[in-house]
């Protein structure tokens, strides 16, 4: 299963002009078997530090993001148990900014009360995030 964005499957980042500038998402995969749904963020890419003619060097590589289904435990042993086609990954924000992509997915956490009830597979909230690093 592919994630969606705006109604669309999105496979690859040079699928979508969007995509372009942002360095990762904030999203909500659902269960369409018990209902229980995941608000999470991912990024794009990251740094991984290679040994090039002797010397350390910073590269960004291309995360895991095509196939991830967050670091809740629990939703990645229901993915085994019910598989992934019963299941929807839907990217609600694209972010430009790293405090951006932190502030987004505490506060959809948040407005959406995910640890005050059994419909979700969160068991953490939480960031430090400074109004600067805010940037809508």
């Amino acid at each position: 299963m592919h994630w969606i964005y705006d109604g669309k499957e999105i496979e690859a980042l040079d699928s979508d002009d969007r995509f372009r500038d942002c360095i990762g998402f904030v999203y909500v995969i659902r269960c369409r078997i018990n209902g229980k749904g995941y608000i999470g963020k991912k990024l794009f890419k990251f740094k991984k530090t290679r040994q090039v003619k002797g010397k350390k060097k910073k590269i960004l590589v291309e995360s895991d993001w095509k196939d991830y289904y967050s670091s809740s435990q629990e939703l990645k042993d229901d993915v085994v148990k019910y598989g992934k086609e019963h299941f929807d990954r839907e990217i609600i924000h694209l972010c430009k900014y790293k405090g951006t992509l932190n502030y987004l997915e505490l506060r959809e956490q948040i407005d959406r009360r995910v640890l005050e009830n059994d419909g979700w597979y969160n068991g953490f909230v939480g960031s430090k995030i400074h109004k600067s690093h805010v940037r809508l």
